[in-house]
């Protein structure tokens, strides 16, 4: 008869599953067309560490052979052979080392919209990378299987930024993508892929919760095309809360990308009873017109039950759509809907005439009528990256 599994052997069974299934959960290899040698997948014992790889480019040496990293607002405090909260970023012998750098958990091809990028190569493909934790810890984090995990609970693949960037153009993608989990916390292997891709003639993009402090985020920018901003609510209470996070650095850091000619859009997931209050979403919209302008794309995404807000309701679409034209309302120019395929606002419009430039149903392009980065019908420019 065959033995029981102990309650620790099937955690650790289900991890070892849930860490390599994930490529096949998010359509990696021949669902994508992406195809990485069988050989490349890395697994490494339980609690081994790997060697480090890559300093961290932003710190500062403090006594006793204490850092304090400068990536992002935290700004953590790491004493020797401890990691920062990120959970990747570990001080050994008094420097601090990325040690997930070269080991994303996941490579995948999808579609630029689904990131969401809206104004930038409709219907092109982006080879997205993402790697184990966050540093954040948001309740409803819709990757979290990979973003509130450390690296040493899944398996990771061990691939060098030159491979990543072969595998992007062996897959006819024009742009590399840094998602999934928060980018900050593989921000060095983010740096390195980013500057090879440019080298080849890629696009780059990351998808981010905004918290990079200045000198490292002027830094990647010059690297990246474009920057996707979850800006998750418009009050400290909710990033605190829901994120254990702050709303302050990710309002500068919208200022400090509005600097440069990096093109933003910014997603805002609507959480039923968390960030769905209409008065807050007005103040936001004014504060995005009034620091950021009014043509930045605004993504007002759907939420579904997910990790620790199982409890909740979907967002009603009537909420979604009450947001939307209170954007409208304060004059916002490119306001979307997001996880309602087939939503009138999947697809973008013309702000002085009206007429339909992108017709999307959820992720898929269908029509694509602006000419020379202009609408063909009355002229009115339309900001974006619209060819290469």
């Amino acid at each position: 008869m065959e033995r029981l599994m102990s309650k620790r052997e099937f955690l650790k069974k289900s991890l070892v599953i849930l860490g390599g299934g994930l490529a096949s959960l998010w359509g990696f290899g021949s669902l994508c067309g992406c195809q990485v040698d069988a050989s490349t997948p890395a697994e490494r014992p339980y609690g081994a560490t790997p060697e480090p790889r890559a300093e961290v480019p932003f710190y500062r040496p403090l006594a006793e052979k204490a850092v304090q990293c400068e990536i992002c607002f935290r700004r953590c405090v790491v004493k020797e052979d401890k990691l920062g909260f990120c959970r990747n970023k570990k001080n050994v012998g008094g420097r601090l080392y990325n040690l997930v750098y070269g080991h994303p958990c996941a490579l995948q091809i999808d579609p630029i919209e689904k990131e969401p990028v809206f104004h930038m190569l409709p219907g092109s493909r982006i080879f997205c990378i993402g790697t184990a934790s966050c540093n954040f810890r948001c309740k409803f984090c819709q990757n979290w299987e990979m973003s509130q995990r450390t690296m040493w609970e899944l398996i990771n693949y061990d691939i060098t930024p030159e491979e990543v960037v072969d595998k992007a153009i062996e897959n006819k993608c024009e742009s590399v993508s840094f998602t999934y989990n928060e980018p900050i916390a593989f921000y060095e292997f983010m740096f390195d892929v980013a500057r090879l891709a440019r080298q080849k003639g890629l696009y780059a993009i990351f998808h981010t919760n905004g918290t990079l402090n200045p000198e490292p985020l002027f830094a990647i920018l010059e690297l990246m095309n474009a920057v996707t901003v979850d800006l998750k609510g418009f009050t400290t209470e909710f990033y605190r809360r829901y994120c254990e996070g702050e709303l302050i650095p990710v309002l500068e850091t919208l200022r400090n990308i509005r600097k440069t000619d990096t093109h933003l859009e910014i997603v805002n997931l609507v959480i039923p009873s968390g960030n769905d209050d209409l008065d807050d979403i007005r103040r936001m919209c004014i504060w995005i017109r009034d620091n950021l302008g009014d043509d930045v794309p605004l993504h007002f995404t759907r939420f579904f039950p997910a990790y620790k807000l199982q409890r909740l309701e979907a967002t009603p679409i009537e909420t979604l759509e009450a947001a939307a034209r209170i954007a409208d309302e304060v004059g916002l120019k490119f306001v979307y809907i997001g996880n309602v395929p087939g939503h009138r606002r999947n697809s973008t419009f013309c702000p002085r005439c009206g007429e339909a430039l992108i017709t999307r149903v959820h992720f898929a392009v269908l029509e694509m009528r602006i000419e020379n980065g202009c609408c063909p019908f009355c002229g009115e420019g339309i900001p974006g990256i619209w060819s290469r």
